[in-house]
C-alpha cells in the first residue's frame, strides 16, 4: 500500500512539528490498511480528529454558529460516495465511505445525511467546537436573523482562516501570490518532509492585480485529504470543516466530485484551496486528466496548480498519485504532506 496525505494549503501553521508528527501517524496508520478506501479512511479519519486540522474537531465556524462537516471518497473503478452540511458528525469521511458503499446514491446532505451517518454506525450529536474555535466564535459578534442580514455581516469576514485553526490571527489572510515561488514539492523528497516555504515580504506582486503583496489580503484555507493504491486500486479521500464565516449552509468544492476528490484508472486526487474556485475549474478532474494524457504524478500537480493559478488568482495545493509516485503542489504559503508505503 501506497498513500499520500495532506493537511490543508494556506498560511503557514502554528504548530507545524505537531501537526507533522499527526500526519505522518495517519499517513502509516493509512499504508498498514489492507485495500485503498480503508486506507485513505483510516489516514483521513486522524486528521478529523486533531484540533489543528480543520476536518471534524476544529471544524469552521458557519454565520448560524453551526460546524457543519463535508466529505467524499472515489475508486479508480468511479464507485463515489460524498456526504455534506453534516452538523455533530466528526467522521465524515466515514459517512462518504457507508453512501458509497450502501446507497444507490452520490451525494447526501444535511439533517438526513447525519440520520443516515446514524443509521450507518457513523457517531452524530459530537460537540465539534475546541476552546479555540468556541472563543473566536464568541468574538465575531455575529448577527441574528435573515440570511441577507447574514450575508451583509460576512462580506469582508468568509474565508477568514488558516490550514491551522490554532494558528495566531492577524492569519486568516494569506499575501499576495509571488510567482517566483517555487510551487511544489520535490518528487524526490522523503516521506516525511513538511512542505512550508518562506514567503518573500520585500517587493512582491501579484500578478493578478499588480499590488504589493501587503495590499493584498487572500484568505486561507484548509481541507485534510489522502490518495492511496494497492497496485490495482485507486482511492481518494477529502474531508472538511469548510471555511470559517461562510454564509449557513454553505458547501464548497470537497463532496463535489471532480473538485474535491476524483479517481481513475490512472491514478488519484485530493484538493486543497479556495474551494468556489476549484469547483469553477474541476481541479481534481482537471490534474487526474493529465494523468490520463501520460503525465507523471508530479508533473500533473504542477500543470494543474499552474492552470488553476491562471485562471481563477486564488490559492489551492493538490496531491496526486500514480502508479509510478506521488505529485503534490500549491500556490499558498505552505502545505504539509506525509507519504508512507506498506
Amino acid at each position: 500500500m501506497r498513500i499520500i496525505l495532506h493537511g490543508g494549503a494556506g498560511g503557514i501553521p502554528g504548530e507545524p512539528a505537531p501537526r507533522q508528527a499527526v500526519m505522518d501517524d495517519a499517513a502509516d496508520a493509512g499504508a498498514s490498511e489492507s485495500d485503498p478506501l480503508s486506507a485513505v479512511e483510516t489516514a483521513v479519519r486522524v486528521l478529523e480528529s486533531d484540533r489543528r486540522f480543520n476536518a471534524g474537531v476544529g471544524g469552521a465556524v458557519q454565520s448560524d454558529g453551526v460546524v457543519r462537516t463535508d466529505a467524499g471518497v472515489m475508486l479508480s473503478d468511479r464507485q463515489v460516495g460524498a456526504a455534506a452540511g453534516m452538523e455533530g458528525v466528526e467522521h465524515a469521511v466515514s459517512v462518504a465511505r457507508a453512501v458509497l458503499e450502501e446507497t444507490p446514491h452520490v451525494l447526501l446532505t444535511g439533517d438526513p445525511a447525519v440520520e443516515f451517518a446514524a443509521d450507518a454506525g457513523v457517531e452524530t450529536g459530537v460537540d465539534l467546537f475546541t476552546d479555540e474555535t468556541r472563543e473566536r466564535w464568541a468574538n465575531a459578534d455575529a448577527p441574528d436573523g435573515s440570511p441577507t442580514e447574514h450575508l451583509a455581516w460576512l462580506a469582508d469576514r468568509f474565508g477568514e482562516s488558516t490550514s491551522d485553526p490554532t494558528a495566531e490571527a492577524g492569519d486568516g489572510f494569506l499575501p499576495a501570490l509571488d510567482e517566483s515561488k517555487e510551487t511544489s514539492a520535490s518528487s524526490g523528497r522523503s516521506a516525511h518532509d513538511v512542505r512550508l516555504p518562506g514567503h518573500d515580504n520585500s517587493e512582491g506582486t501579484s500578478a493578478s492585480s499588480g499590488r504589493s503583496a501587503h495590499d493584498v489580503r487572500l484568505p486561507g484555507h484548509d481541507t485534510v485529504g489522502a490518495v492511496a493504491t494497492d497496485g490495482e486500486t485507486f482511492a481518494s479521500a477529502t474531508s472538511t470543516g469548510g471555511r470559517w464565516f461562510a454564509l449557513a449552509g454553505r458547501v464548497g468544492d470537497v463532496p463535489q466530485v471532480g473538485s474535491g476528490f476524483y479517481a481513475s484508472p490512472a491514478g488519484g486526487a485530493s484538493t486543497t484551496g479556495a474551494g468556489e474556485d476549484i469547483a469553477r475549474v474541476t481541479l481534481a478532474r482537471r490534474a487526474v486528466g493529465h494523468l490520463e494524457r501520460g503525465c507523471d504524478a508530479q508533473t500533473a500537480a504542477d500543470l494543474a496548480i499552474e492552470e488553476f493559478g491562471e485562471l481563477t488568482g486564488s490559492s489551492a495545493g493538490i496531491i496526486l498519485l500514480d502508479d509510478e509516485g506521488f505529485g503534490s503542489a500549491y500556490n499558498s504559503d505552505g502545505m504539509q504532506t506525509s507519504t508512507a508505503s506498506n
